[in-house]
């Protein structure tokens, strides 16, 4: 299978591309990556050159090793970058990767752990979804999928299936023939602006969960699942690293991210470096250096301070 890796980034969330990265190429994965940015180019990548052979205006290309490159692509959008997941993952598969089989997008804070071939295999069986821990469990009749059931029917489609778990959308895989779940993503957005107030300028509009669009994508996202003709395929929290036990990605959800967090100062106040954390710093040496300093050590004395101490 030929497969491509997308991912948003802007700011200092580009220590988290290159920890992405660096997982995917120790785990075997070899074809194109494209980072859609805002701002400028991260340090790492100074030695990125111009691309013309790629048809996106400004775009510039890093090659890791054979087989592996990452293509740097400018945004001059007025989104925020959490609601253009599927516009960009749908120009890409229409565009300049429009010869591949699978798109992978994984938001910039994630690592996987396990082998390549794995996901590969995953997204034969459908759009790879992987459920959140917080709301998990949410039957066909809790009270926001019957919410959510009115955007449905806003949108001219229908609900296609009954789903029991509350999705994470920091991790979507699809093949090519399942690129209809983009499409229907993009109309439930569109859906929302039109008729519920939801903003594509604006991670969460309120604070207030009981909202039909509370988080704003990934309630889109979980809604679009409700109404896709194709197959899915889910994994549970254990997934994204959200409790122990998983094997194939860690997502280091919330603040502050792995790269601004002062670990011994956290330990001492009893939070010790979560399995996300730990994960990344596993992967900022190679092949691409993040740090010339070993900040590993402080996470190792953070981990031991947080065998005997702890929060709760």
């Amino acid at each position: 299978m030929k497969s491509a890796i997308c991912t948003l980034y802007e700011g200092h969330y580009h220590y988290g591309v290159a920890a992405l990265s660096n997982s995917l190429y120790k785990n075997g994965f070899r074809g194109p990556m494209y980072v859609g940015y805002r701002g400028d180019l991260p340090f790492w990548a100074k030695k990125a050159k111009e691309n013309k052979n790629i048809e996106w205006d400004g775009v510039r290309t890093l090659t890791i090793d054979e087989g592996f490159e990452i293509h740097f692509l400018p945004l001059t959008i007025d989104y925020h970058l959490s609601n253009y997941k599927p516009v960009f993952m749908l120009q890409l598969l229409d565009g300049i990767a429009k010869n591949v089989n699978g798109l992978f997008y994984y938001d910039p804070d994630i690592v996987i752990k396990c082998r390549w071939s794995f996901y590969e295999n995953w997204i034969s069986h459908g759009v790879a979804l992987v459920h959140e821990i917080i709301s998990n469990d949410m039957k066909p009749n809790h009270p926001l999928r019957r919410e959510w059931e009115k955007v449905i029917s806003k949108s001219g489609k229908s609900v296609k299936r009954e789903l029991h778990s509350y999705i994470n959308s920091g991790f979507c895989g699809v093949t090519i023939e399942n690129k209809p779940f983009l499409k229907d993503w993009i109309e439930i957005i569109e859906t929302g602006v039109k008729y519920f107030n939801y903003s594509t300028h604006q991670f969460s509009l309120t604070d207030y969960r009981g909202y039909v669009f509370f988080a704003q994508d990934q309630d889109a996202f979980n809604i679009a699942a409700m109404c896709f003709e194709g197959s899915l395929s889910e994994m549970g929290p254990e997934a994204m690293d959200f409790i122990h036990g998983g094997f194939t990605m860690s997502h280091a959800v919330g603040t502050p991210k792995p790269w601004k967090k002062q670990f011994l100062l956290s330990a001492f106040k009893g939070n010790p470096p979560s399995l996300a954390e730990k994960a990344y710093w596993q992967n900022v040496e190679m092949p691409i250096k993040l740090y010339t300093y070993n900040q590993k050590i402080s996470l190792k004395i953070a981990s031991a301070i947080g065998r005997f101490y702890r929060k709760y």
